[in-house]
């Protein structure tokens, strides 16, 4: 029986953003195999209040809007008209969720494999204010951003191309869909065919993020998945377990142009980025609680510009520079 409402109204939202846990696969798959009245009642009762908020959302424009509509509406239909279609969607689920766990599980063995097939690993390394652009054996395009690494094998072998990345990394991949091409990060995997994309998973940084140019993607962590298509860009906190799946039309990986881009970005996170970007250290007061997320966008601004624009944007942090070290504080 499912007697918390909010809880599987929550399910029913990670449901639309095809994001899934095994626990809730499971949970849903429990749920929907209980022909019981009252099971259905609620399940109505949830559908009719996703397409209540679907119209409450409010979101950037039109399209968008109609997106979260046809999606909701396509939730009632399935509910209304069949359980079992319920069933079949929740058991796929089930079992996609169960294979992201296997190749998790098994890529942990994969560079000992590459070793046992004679590949040779390359290792390549930026520093503070570096951009790299490499060409990977199968002709996929990366552009590593600065203090990032990446790892490959001089051919790939198998039914799998995999690279590790610590970083930021743009990829443009030569598409083959009978061999997958996958990006390990610490935080998390991303799978796809050929398609762009840009991959944001620096082990010192709060928040990750994942942000699709053209084609689709598979977002894989260690207890869900996601799918992002063109245009989509999911940010996680990794501290937190939240995350935030938006539409951005903007384009991606503007730090190849020299830009920045924050999204209610934690200060700390901002300050790294900056590190990394202009070569400077910056420290925050002692004492003093740096909670604030900021929001915008420059365009080859100097540190200076964009440490005026943190105490514009952000209302009581204050700067003080002296060289390449920087003093954030509150007064």
């Amino acid at each position: 029986m499912m007697k918390d409402t909010k809880t599987e109204k929550d399910k029913l939202h990670r449901y639309l953003d095809d994001l899934y846990t095994r626990e809730d696969a499971s949970q849903l798959l429990q749920s929907i195999k209980d022909k019981d009245s009252e099971n259905q009642d609620i399940l109505d009762e949830l559908a009719a209040e996703v397409w209540e908020e679907s119209g409450n959302l409010q979101p950037g424009n039109d399209l968008e809007r109609e997106k979260y509509k046809r999606e909701a509406r396509q939730l009632l239909k399935r509910i209304e008209h069949k359980k079992r279609t319920w069933f079949r969607r929740a058991s796929v689920v089930a079992v996609s969720t169960a294979a992201v766990i296997a190749i998790i599980i098994g890529s942990v063995n994969f560079f000992r494999y590459m070793n046992a097939q004679q590949v040779t690993l390359a290792e390549i390394t930026t520093s503070f204010g570096e951009k790299r652009q490499v060409t990977l054996p199968d002709g996929t395009l990366l552009v590593l951003n600065s203090c990032s690494q990446v790892r490959y094998p001089d051919r790939f072998v198998g039914d799998l191309r995999e690279v590790e990345l610590e970083g930021e990394g743009y990829f443009r991949v030569a598409r083959n869909e009978k061999m997958p091409f996958i990006v390990r990060t610490k935080r998390l995997d991303v799978q796809v065919l050929g398609t762009r994309f840009d991959v944001k998973s620096y082990s010192t940084d709060e928040i990750v993020s994942v942000s699709v140019e053209s084609g689709k993607v598979q977002v894989d962590l260690p207890e869900a998945m996601m799918r992002l298509t063109a245009k989509e860009q999911v940010l996680i906190n990794t501290v937190s377990g939240e995350y935030s799946k938006k539409t951005e039309d903007r384009g991606v990986a503007v730090w190849m142009k020299g830009g920045l881009r924050f999204y209610s970005t934690p200060i700390r996170d901002v300050a790294k980025e900056l590190e990394r970007v202009y070569n400077c250290r910056i420290t925050f007061a002692s004492g003093q609680d740096f909670n604030n997320l900021i929001t915008g966008e420059h365009d080859n601004k100097s540190l200076e510009a964009v440490l005026k624009s943190i105490e514009f944007i952000s209302g009581d942090i204050k700067y003080k520079k002296e060289g390449i070290h920087v003093l954030l504080y509150k007064e």
